[in-house]
């Protein structure tokens, strides 16, 4: 079946909750859509509101107390709010992105190797079971390297470990000094053969909305 580029755009803009607002809870919107950009805290509460009926702030408070949505810097190399059963596979998607960027030129920088940087995430991770301050992670790497690091160090292995973004309460769930904590599911790092599967997963399940059931929906 053939469609046309109006009934593309309707189904594209349907599959996005962009046609109209939907009778959703926020765990279901955010994995209908994929993602929501999270750069700002308050950035995935205005775009619930503008997608689904009787939205209420609290419960995306709630579920990212509770793990079932979370943030984390994933596309663009920006902080994005997913599904928490989504992140894996969107982290090992963005692997070779954020691997090029965050270690060949910040580590590099500061003195580190790409290298020490793979030695150090295991650990890194270990220590953030819980969720941990800024400050407290900058302290376990300047202990554990047993000097003080260049910032850039902290900068590169923050934006490259795959750690989740811990809710510090107050207005939109997020405050502007973040705290940190590794995720329940561990993304599998530095291989290839993983990263493309997992982004073939991700874009097999965007399009499984895609079909005449849907177009007809939304046309």
């Amino acid at each position: 079946m053939r469609i046309t580029a109006r009934e593309l755009n309707r189904s594209t803009l349907g599959r996005q909750l962009l046609l109209r607002r939907e009778p959703l809870g926020v765990a279901d919107a955010v994995c209908r859509v994929v993602a929501l950009q999270a750069q700002q805290a308050a950035s995935p509460y205005i775009a619930l509101w503008n997608r689904l009926t009787d939205f209420d702030p609290a419960a995306l408070d709630a579920a990212f107390v509770n793990g079932t949505v979370v943030k984390a810097t994933l596309m663009r190399i920006t902080l994005h709010a997913v599904h928490a059963e989504d992140y894996r596979a969107f982290r090992e998607a963005m692997e070779p992105t954020l691997r090029a960027a965050r270690l060949d030129d910040r580590l590099r920088a500061s003195g580190l190797t790409v290298g020490d940087a793979d030695a150090l995430v295991p650990d890194l991770l270990e220590y953030a079971d819980q969720p941990r301050a800024a400050a407290e992670m900058e302290a376990w790497l300047e202990q554990r390297l047993g000097v003080s690091p260049d910032p850039r160090a902290w900068q590169g292995l923050r934006g490259y470990a795959p750690l989740l973004h811990a809710p510090t309460g107050g207005p939109w769930s997020f405050g502007y000094r973040p705290s940190y904590v590794a995720p329940r599911t561990r993304p599998v790092l530095a291989n290839p053969d993983v990263s493309a599967e997992s982004l073939q997963t991700l874009v097999k399940r965007y399009l499984e909305g895609f079909g005449p059931a849907s177009v007809a929906d939304v046309a």
